[in-house]
């Protein structure tokens, strides 16, 4: 088919598979709505919840829309407050992680998709 459509809240909760739940929902689209080279997610933390990891890419540049909420978002050792609608565009070297303010943060995430392009680091933001 040449186009897929599908509610991102009715797709996988990635969090729950992992036992992140506490902190939000994290939802990876690609293979439901057969995207063969674009990634996406979406993403929801609860209030003063943070990402349990920062993570960084080889190649892939990101692009994040804050839907809904606030927050502050990691970069490097940089740290800057983010709110609804803000576009964040990333180098793929850089490593990022999101935190949520007092009414949570909603976002969804683009970019191209490779395989196995990325790191996680556990110890990125814990002060």
């Amino acid at each position: 088919m040449s186009y897929t459509i599908k509610n991102l809240s009715q797709t996988p909760d990635s969090a729950v598979r992992f036992g992140l739940s506490e902190l939000g929902e994290a939802h990876f689209p690609r293979e439901e709505l057969g995207a063969e080279s674009t990634g996406l997610s979406y993403q929801v933390l609860k209030p003063g919840k943070r990402q349990a990891f920062g993570h960084r890419h080889d190649k892939a540049e990101e692009v994040y829309v804050v839907l809904s909420g606030a927050g502050r978002v990691r970069l490097d050792d940089e740290i800057v407050d983010i709110a609804r609608l803000d576009a964040i565009r990333v180098a793929p070297s850089v490593k990022r992680a999101f935190e949520a303010g007092p009414d949570g943060l909603e976002w969804i995430v683009f970019g191209p998709r490779h395989d196995k392009d990325g790191e996680t680091d556990s110890e990125f933001w814990t002060d």
